[in-house]
């Protein structure tokens, strides 16, 4: 784990291929798992490792108003919940 995450951000994506060729065959089921997961979706990993940016910040703003969504659900307008949701980011 330690040092997938120097692979992380070592900013090289050569590195991350090098840690995958390492323990693609590890007997650790979980680390096989792992490794499955990132060869299906290589592009965005290596995007990961090579570029700053992040929606991090929007995920986050998302998942609040679903949670607040949900947690209103059936007892009010929409006009209500935009209100709640202002007045929550306001604070």
């Amino acid at each position: 784990v330690k040092e997938f995450k120097k692979v992380l951000f070592s900013k090289s994506t050569e590195k991350l291929h090098n840690w995958i060729k390492k323990y693609e065959k590890s007997s650790i089921q979980g680390i096989q798992s792992f490794i499955h997961g990132i060869k299906r979706d290589i592009v965005a990993v290596e995007n990961a490792i090579i570029y700053e940016y992040s929606n991090g910040l929007a995920e986050g703003k998302i998942n609040k108003i679903k949670l607040i969504k949900r947690m209103m659900y059936g007892r009010c307008k929409f006009e209500t919940l935009k209100n709640k949701i202002l007045l929550i980011e306001h604070n």
